[in-house]
C-alpha cells in the first residue's frame, strides 16, 4: 500500500530515504513535532517534518474551519512530496469570548506573534473576569492524505484559563490552560501526562488506527 520511491517528488525530499514507511509532519514547529512524533512511538514508522524537505509549498490557514485548515495542509504537502502527510490545526476556545480565538489561536496577537504575545492578549481579554466564567477548551483536528484520500478525526480536552501563568514546560497557551481534574496547567505537566489527556493525543490516537489500516504499521 506504500507508495514506492518512484513516485516521491526527488526535487523537494532529501537525499537519504529511510527504509520504513514514513509519515511528513506537515509542520515546522518543532514543539509540536516533538509531541506529535512522541505518539508515534510505538509504530513501525518513521516521522519527518517539513524542515527536512529541499523546499517546501507555502501554504496559506485561510480557511474558516480548523478542519479546512488541517485539510489543506495535508493535501498540499501530500501532492507536493508523494508522502503520506498529516495536519492538524489547533484552536483554543474561550466560551466567555465567544469561541476566540479559535482558528486564530496561533496568530491570535498578529502575524508574527510569539507564543508570549498570544498569551498576553489573552490574559488582557479576560482581565477581572471571575474564574468560573473561564472556561475554555483545546480543540485539534487532524487530517492524514494519503493516495489522493484524506481522513479527518477531532480531539477535545476542557479546562479554564488562569489569570497568571504556570509551569515551565509545553507550548503556547499551555502555561494559562487549567485542567481542573488534574490541578495542573499543561505547562505543569511531563509530556507524557499531557499526551493522556491532551485534545492532540485524543486526536492523533483516534488518528494512529487510520495510520495503521493505510500502511499497515
Amino acid at each position: 500500500m506504500f507508495r514506492s520511491v518512484n513516485a516521491i517528488n526527488h526535487k523537494l525530499w532529501p537525499e537519504e530515504l529511510t527504509k520504513l514507511p514514513t509519515i511528513l509532519l506537515a509542520t515546522a514547529n518543532q514543539d509540536k513535532v516533538k509531541e506529535l512524533s512522541s505518539h508515534f512511538a510505538d509504530m513501525d514508522i518513521s516521522i519527518i517534518s517539513i524542515d527536512r524537505l529541499n523546499s517546501f509549498p507555502h501554504v496559506v490557514e485561510d480557511q474558516p474551519t480548523l478542519k479546512g485548515n488541517a485539510t489543506k495542509k495535508a493535501i498540499t504537502f501530500s501532492k507536493a512530496t508523494g508522502y503520506p502527510s498529516l495536519a492538524d490545526d489547533t484552536g483554543l476556545e474561550v466560551d466567555i469570548l465567544h469561541g476566540e480565538p479559535g482558528v486564530f489561536s496561533a496568530r491570535y496577537a498578529g502575524e508574527n506573534a510569539s507564543y508570549s504575545d498570544n498569551v498576553d492578549k489573552l490574559l488582557a481579554a479576560l482581565a477581572n473576569i471571575p474564574f468560573s466564567q473561564r472556561s475554555a477548551r483545546f480543540r485539534t483536528v487532524m487530517a492524514f492524505a494519503f493516495n489522493g484520500t484524506i481522513e479527518t478525526v477531532e480531539g477535545v480536552c476542557e479546562g479554564f484559563i488562569l489569570p497568571i501563568r504556570r509551569g515551565q514546560g509545553g507550548f503556547g497557551y499551555d502555561p494559562v490552560f487549567f485542567v481542573p481534574e488534574y490541578n495542573k496547567t499543561f505547562a505543569e505537566m511531563s509530556l507524557a501526562e499531557k499526551n493522556r489527556i491532551s485534545h492532540r493525543g485524543i486526536a492523533v490516537r483516534k488518528m494512529k488506527e487510520i495510520v495503521r489500516s493505510y500502511l499497515g504499521a
